[in-house]
């Protein structure tokens, strides 16, 4: 069998636990067909009553597909989202796991991803991820410094630390793939410093100039750097002052995954953070809008309250 059909099965049945006779659903847009008809194919082999839907692609990840989507993802026992677009911080995924439904989002997966990262082991990414997540749900106050020259603080109190294990088998789970990472959604109007974006930039790819981005009051206020700190600061011109909010702190806990400029895969990376810019109203935040970007940070030092968590990318 073709790896990209194994990893498929891999994620059906390992993460997933798809069982014959559930309805899977799989949702793709059109630059992924080729992706989804892999898990469509691998679930109609494991006899789930399997269907594909097609869609056309959106501008930005975080924005809402069809109507006609989000009413068969509700209707959905496994829902596996292999889009362009992340549909991750949508109210169409939110909904379809109110309904029960165990959703697997794979924004940005490409062949070569799928080979490398979909057919591992995920009992040690699971172990780290959940460490590190506890450490978030019990915090307060983040310190974030790094060779860029990223320093940051930001308030975590009050919100929950999330671990991404890729352990989807219970009914309304909900997870990216590849799997890796610990997050939390700041409490908005804390956040204050510098970030300084030396890996990738969800909408841009791998940096050519590091992305300064100052922020003050919970909200990225200026951009500073080349021609990817202009697109940048253009793609949430749009999203007025809640596109602008700190929405999301995630650390990457899986070795297998590396900086290829697949945002999927980028924020995954062990021993590296994210900051997200945008809506957090899925996993814990109190901002809803149609924009979701992820921006890594290399080699980081994180603290949480005053415990050194990550030093200069190794976990603590």
């Amino acid at each position: 069998m073709d790896k990209i059909f194994q990893a498929a099965k891999n994620v059906l049945v390992s993460c997933m636990g798809v069982k014959e006779g559930e309805v899977v659903l799989v949702v793709v847009d059109t630059p992924q067909v080729d992706l989804g008809r892999a898990f469509y194919e691998q679930a109609v082999d494991l006899g789930a009553e399997a269907q594909l839907i097609q869609y056309l692609p959106r501008g930005n990840n975080g924005v809402e597909p069809p109507p006609a989507v989000a009413a068969a993802m509700a209707a959905s026992q496994v829902v596996i989202m292999p889009t362009s677009t992340s549909l991750s911080h949508t109210q169409a995924r939110k909904e379809a796991n109110n309904q029960g439904a165990r959703v697997a989002s794979l924004p940005g997966l490409t062949k070569e991803m799928m080979e490398r990262t979909l057919l591992g082991d995920y009992g040690e990414i699971a172990r780290r991820s959940k460490t590190v997540a506890a450490l978030l749900d019990d915090g307060e106050i983040v310190e974030i410094t790094a060779p860029g020259g990223t320093d940051l603080t930001m308030s975590i109190k009050g919100r929950s630390g999330i671990a991404d294990t890729g352990e989807l088998a219970a009914k309304g789970s909900f997870g990216n793939l590849p799997a890796g990472e610990a997050y939390v959604a700041p409490v908005e109007g804390t956040a204050s410093g510098k970030i300084v974006i030396d890996g990738a930039m969800a909408g841009i790819g791998k940096v050519s100039d590091a992305i300064t981005i100052v922020v003050a009051n919970g909200l990225a206020v200026d951009f500073q750097g080349g021609k990817e700190a202009l697109k940048l600061k253009q793609m949430l011109e749009q999203h007025g002052e809640e596109g602008r909010n700190i929405a999301e702190l995630g650390i990457g806990t899986n070795d297998l995954a590396k900086l290829t400029g697949q945002v999927l895969e980028d924020e995954k990376v062990l021993g590296t953070i994210h900051i997200a810019v945008g809506d957090n109203h899925t996993f814990g935040g109190e901002v809803t809008v149609p924009v979701h970007l992820d921006g890594m940070v290399l080699s980081p030092t994180v603290k949480i309250d005053g415990k050194v968590v990550l030093d200069r990318g190794k976990l603590a």
